[in-house]
């Protein structure tokens, strides 16, 4: 039921970029995207009957692996890192053009 839901994101942030025309409506399904992939992963990672190893005091456990944290740790910088350089840029285009609408900015930049 849970994957159900994180596809349900991945798939709604998928179709805002694809329908929407505001361009920030589109960085918002962006990032609405972006975190369903990062749930994703974390629901695939996470296992039932591993420790941490820094807290269990058991030698013969078997520990969960930390690669995976440090992955998603770096794809959420990176994805809040690109969500800025993005909304920088609709910030210079808002200063040419009076509406954000990806029509009216083709139109108006078209020669």
């Amino acid at each position: 039921m849970l994957e159900a839901f994180v596809f349900a994101t991945i798939f709604c942030g998928f179709f805002g970029i694809i329908l929407k025309k505001n361009l920030v409506m589109k960085i918002i399904s962006m990032d609405v995207m972006s975190t369903g992939v990062i749930a994703y992963y974390v629901l695939v990672a996470s296992r039932d009957g591993l420790f941490t190893p820094i807290i269990s005091d058991s030698t013969n456990v078997p520990y969960s692996d930390p690669v995976p944290q440090a992955v998603i740790l770096t794809g959420i910088v990176i994805g809040f890192s690109i969500q800025c350089v993005m909304l920088v840029g609709v910030m210079k285009l808002a200063r040419d053009n009076p509406t954000l609408e990806t029509n009216e900015i083709e139109k108006s930049n078209t020669p």
